[in-house]
């Protein structure tokens, strides 16, 4: 199996019988959870705002006497700070010969007799096959894009994901060094995140399917029924809230595991007039075949950092 680069044609694109199946990850849990491609917020600036925010000094116990009092005191102001993430472009292409797309009923492999093409229409599932890798890419963008910001044309938008937003100022890292995933650890996270001023409104734990596997070994426990075995931990009562845990993503990095609270996350879409956002549209011909591209442009806006924690460097075996 492979993917091909450029013009599908008769003999680039075998036709099959049997019915179709890939091991590869078609469902986006992360991305449906904050509103999907349809929801969440739109821009008409490729750079925009995932939060401002400012401090208060320390809390602390005043000593003023009746004759300070008298005399007002240094004016306090809060200065404001702004944390920025990016739009960034997602593209495909497909191309397809007038030939391949009038071959349907041309099959390779094994040929029995009634046997018929798994795909009834060629361009059809290739541009669902296109779209689905757009939306892998996003979906691993939203856990480990690295930010860049474009400063000319040749230079591309790329949205910060939430490993890289936990690790802004404010946000909570607590790094394993090569340890095994602990309640120690998670303990050390959450109470991170509380000391930074993360609320957990909906917090969600994320982790690969390895360490999806050490959380049920560390909050589970054996069912009383004697028929029955094993655990799978949906939720975890902590002294800071409920945690929703999400099922194994193989887009976490397999020595990570992020808490994100998934009240302050939204996508950022930036629609092109008259067109749209992740449109179809058709390319001007050069020749026999159908030409068309998806276009789209997403960021996401993780909120503050300080709503978000990471455990990093954990053992994977």
């Amino acid at each position: 199996m492979a993917q091909i680069s450029g013009q599908g044609t008769i003999w680039n694109l075998p036709n099959y019988f049997a019915e179709l199946f890939t091991a590869d990850v078609r469902r986006f849990p992360f991305l449906s959870m904050i509103g999907g491609l349809t929801g969440g917020k739109q821009t008409g600036n490729f750079e925009f705002a995932c939060s401002s925010e400012y401090d208060f000094p320390a809390a602390a116990q005043p000593a003023l006497t009746e004759t300070a009092s008298l005399t007002a005191p240094t004016a306090t102001e809060a200065v404001r700070a702004q944390v920025k993430n990016v739009t960034q472009i997602f593209q495909q292409a497909v191309n397809l010969s007038y030939v391949k797309l009038s071959n349907q009923g041309r099959l390779s492999g094994i040929n029995s007799q009634g046997e018929e093409n798994n795909v009834e229409d060629e361009n059809a599932f290739q541009i669902n096959y296109n779209l689905q890798i757009i939306a892998r890419n996003i979906e691993y963008v939203n856990f480990n894009g690295a930010y860049q910001i474009a400063t000319s044309a040749a230079v591309a938008n790329k949205s910060r994901g939430m490993f890289a937003a936990c690790a802004l100022s404010g946000g909570s890292v607590v790094a394993a060094a090569g340890a095994t995933l602990s309640k120690a650890l998670m303990d050390e996270l959450l109470r991170t995140m509380f000391d930074a001023g993360s609320e957990f409104i909906v917090p969600v734990i994320w982790a690969n399917g390895f360490q999806k596997q050490k959380l049920s070994d560390i909050y589970g426990y054996a069912p009383t029924d004697r028929t029955i075995g094993g655990v799978n931990i949906k939720q975890i009562e902590t002294d800071f809230g409920v945690l929703g845990v999400a099922d194994a993503h193989r887009f976490v990095p397999a020595a990570s595991l992020l808490v994100a609270d998934m009240a302050v996350i939204a996508p950022v879409t930036q629609p092109v007039p008259k067109k749209g956002n992740f449109f179809l549209e058709e390319l001007s011909k050069t020749g026999a075949s159908e030409n068309s591209q998806l276009f789209g442009q997403y960021g996401l806006d993780h909120g503050p950092a300080f709503a978000h924690g990471a455990i990093t460097g954990l053992a994977t075996s």
